[in-house]
Protein backbone atom coordinates (compact mmCIF):
# COMPACT_ATOMS: atom_id res chain seq x y z
CA UNK A 1 0.00 0.00 0.00
CA UNK A 2 0.97 3.88 -1.11
CA UNK A 3 0.83 6.38 1.12
CA UNK A 4 -0.86 8.03 -1.90
CA UNK A 5 -3.63 5.98 -0.98
CA UNK A 6 -3.33 7.37 2.62
CA UNK A 7 -6.88 9.21 3.10
CA UNK A 8 -7.33 11.18 6.75
CA UNK A 9 -10.58 12.60 7.45
CA UNK A 10 -12.46 14.01 10.30
CA UNK A 11 -14.10 11.27 12.29
CA UNK A 12 -18.08 11.09 12.14
CA UNK A 13 -20.49 8.60 14.34
CA UNK A 14 -19.90 5.56 12.06
CA UNK A 15 -16.89 5.46 12.95
CA UNK A 16 -16.61 5.70 16.71
CA UNK A 17 -16.74 1.85 17.15
CA UNK A 18 -13.52 1.73 14.96
CA UNK A 19 -12.19 4.82 17.26
CA UNK A 20 -12.84 2.87 20.28
CA UNK A 21 -11.17 -0.28 19.12
CA UNK A 22 -8.17 1.49 17.92
CA UNK A 23 -8.41 3.12 21.33
CA UNK A 24 -8.26 -0.43 23.00
CA UNK A 25 -4.92 -1.26 20.59
CA UNK A 26 -3.55 1.76 21.72
CA UNK A 27 -4.04 0.57 25.72
CA UNK A 28 -2.81 -2.78 24.38
CA UNK A 29 0.30 -1.22 23.58
CA UNK A 30 0.79 0.63 26.23
CA UNK A 31 0.29 -2.01 28.70
CA UNK A 32 -2.60 -0.12 29.74
CA UNK A 33 -5.61 -2.19 28.77
CA UNK A 34 -7.33 -2.76 32.31
CA UNK A 35 -7.38 1.20 32.26
CA UNK A 36 -9.96 1.28 29.22
CA UNK A 37 -12.85 1.61 31.19
CA UNK A 38 -15.11 4.06 28.62
CA UNK A 39 -17.98 3.19 26.70
CA UNK A 40 -18.91 3.54 22.81
CA UNK A 41 -21.61 5.66 23.64
CA UNK A 42 -19.54 7.70 26.02
CA UNK A 43 -16.83 8.51 23.07
CA UNK A 44 -19.94 9.19 20.82
CA UNK A 45 -21.21 11.45 22.68
CA UNK A 46 -18.38 13.78 23.36
CA UNK A 47 -16.90 13.59 19.77
CA UNK A 48 -20.20 14.41 18.55
CA UNK A 49 -22.62 15.80 21.35
CA UNK A 50 -25.21 15.08 23.14
CA UNK A 51 -29.28 15.55 24.13
CA UNK A 52 -29.48 17.15 27.01
CA UNK A 53 -32.54 16.59 29.49
CA UNK A 54 -34.54 19.92 27.85
CA UNK A 55 -33.88 18.48 24.42
CA UNK A 56 -31.15 20.50 23.36
CA UNK A 57 -27.70 19.36 22.57
CA UNK A 58 -24.02 19.93 24.20
CA UNK A 59 -21.68 20.18 22.43
CA UNK A 60 -18.66 17.97 21.67
CA UNK A 61 -15.65 18.23 23.83
CA UNK A 62 -13.18 16.58 21.72
CA UNK A 63 -12.85 15.79 18.23
CA UNK A 64 -10.81 12.99 15.95
CA UNK A 65 -9.03 12.27 12.77
CA UNK A 66 -8.99 9.00 10.92
CA UNK A 67 -5.94 7.81 9.17
CA UNK A 68 -7.48 5.60 6.30
CA UNK A 69 -5.94 3.02 3.72
CA UNK A 70 -8.01 1.64 1.17
CA UNK A 71 -10.96 2.27 3.07
CA UNK A 72 -9.49 0.36 6.45
CA UNK A 73 -8.80 2.43 9.50
CA UNK A 74 -5.25 2.07 10.71
CA UNK A 75 -4.77 4.69 13.06
CA UNK A 76 -6.14 8.25 14.82
CA UNK A 77 -6.03 11.49 16.44
CA UNK A 78 -7.93 12.23 19.22
CA UNK A 79 -7.52 15.94 20.60
CA UNK A 80 -9.47 18.87 21.94
CA UNK A 81 -8.76 22.60 22.63
CA UNK A 82 -7.38 24.08 25.65
CA UNK A 83 -5.46 27.58 26.36
CA UNK A 84 -2.50 29.37 27.41
CA UNK A 85 -3.03 32.15 30.02
CA UNK A 86 0.85 33.05 29.05
CA UNK A 87 -0.11 33.34 25.46
CA UNK A 88 -3.89 34.22 25.60
CA UNK A 89 -4.29 32.16 23.00
CA UNK A 90 -6.01 28.74 22.52
CA UNK A 91 -4.17 25.22 22.01
CA UNK A 92 -5.15 22.07 20.79
CA UNK A 93 -3.89 18.96 23.00
CA UNK A 94 -3.67 15.64 21.59
CA UNK A 95 -4.69 12.99 23.85
CA UNK A 96 -4.13 9.95 21.57
CA UNK A 97 -2.30 9.72 18.90
CA UNK A 98 -2.02 5.70 17.32
CA UNK A 99 -0.93 3.87 14.03
CA UNK A 100 -1.49 0.15 13.83
CA UNK A 101 1.58 -1.20 14.64
CA UNK A 102 1.78 -3.04 11.37
CA UNK A 103 1.31 0.00 9.50
CA UNK A 104 4.23 2.40 11.45
CA UNK A 105 7.28 3.70 9.80
CA UNK A 106 5.50 4.82 6.45
CA UNK A 107 4.84 8.27 7.46
CA UNK A 108 0.73 8.08 8.95
CA UNK A 109 2.12 9.04 12.70
CA UNK A 110 3.83 12.47 11.08
CA UNK A 111 0.77 13.11 8.93
CA UNK A 112 -1.69 13.04 11.64
CA UNK A 113 0.31 14.93 13.47
CA UNK A 114 0.50 17.68 10.86
CA UNK A 115 -2.88 17.75 9.94
CA UNK A 116 -3.65 18.42 13.68
CA UNK A 117 -1.10 20.79 13.12
CA UNK A 118 -2.95 22.47 9.98
CA UNK A 119 -6.23 22.82 12.06
CA UNK A 120 -4.59 24.76 15.20
CA UNK A 121 -2.65 27.50 12.86
CA UNK A 122 -5.98 27.41 11.15
CA UNK A 123 -8.14 28.61 14.43
CA UNK A 124 -5.18 30.40 15.53
CA UNK A 125 -4.09 28.01 18.36
CA UNK A 126 -0.18 29.39 19.89
CA UNK A 127 0.64 25.29 20.69
CA UNK A 128 0.12 22.13 20.00
CA UNK A 129 1.32 19.29 22.94
CA UNK A 130 0.43 15.85 23.87
CA UNK A 131 2.51 13.42 26.46
CA UNK A 132 4.24 10.35 25.51
CA UNK A 133 5.06 7.41 28.26
CA UNK A 134 8.63 8.39 29.25
CA UNK A 135 9.60 4.40 28.32
CA UNK A 136 8.29 4.51 24.79
CA UNK A 137 11.41 5.54 23.54
CA UNK A 138 10.34 4.73 19.64
CA UNK A 139 7.60 7.34 20.12
CA UNK A 140 9.61 10.04 21.85
CA UNK A 141 12.43 9.74 19.24
CA UNK A 142 9.82 10.30 16.55
CA UNK A 143 7.96 13.64 18.69
CA UNK A 144 12.24 14.53 18.22
CA UNK A 145 12.52 14.24 14.58
CA UNK A 146 9.27 16.14 13.77
CA UNK A 147 10.71 19.16 15.79
CA UNK A 148 8.60 18.77 19.45
CA UNK A 149 10.49 19.19 22.30
CA UNK A 150 9.89 16.41 25.12
CA UNK A 151 9.47 19.04 28.56
CA UNK A 152 10.75 16.51 31.15
CA UNK A 153 10.67 19.61 33.69
CA UNK A 154 7.02 19.15 33.58
CA UNK A 155 4.95 16.51 35.40
CA UNK A 156 1.35 15.77 34.74
CA UNK A 157 -1.31 15.88 37.94
CA UNK A 158 -4.09 13.31 37.87
CA UNK A 159 -7.06 13.05 40.13
CA UNK A 160 -9.57 10.23 39.31
CA UNK A 161 -12.22 7.98 40.29
CA UNK A 162 -12.72 8.61 44.53
CA UNK A 163 -9.94 11.02 45.09
CA UNK A 164 -11.56 12.95 42.28
CA UNK A 165 -15.33 12.71 44.05
CA UNK A 166 -13.50 13.30 47.48
CA UNK A 167 -11.86 16.47 45.76
CA UNK A 168 -15.03 17.79 44.18
CA UNK A 169 -16.65 17.47 47.59
CA UNK A 170 -14.45 19.41 49.53
CA UNK A 171 -13.83 15.93 51.80
CA UNK A 172 -9.69 15.78 53.31
CA UNK A 173 -8.09 13.49 51.24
Amino acid sequence: MSLNELKLRAATPADVPVIFELIKALAEYEKLSHAVTGSIASLEAHLFGEPGSDGSNYRPIAEAIIAELTGQAVGFSLFFHNYSTFLTQPGIYIEDLFVLPEYRGRGIGKRLVSYVAELAVSRNCGRLEWSVLDWNEPAIGFYERIGASILNEWRICRVTDNSLSSLASGQQL
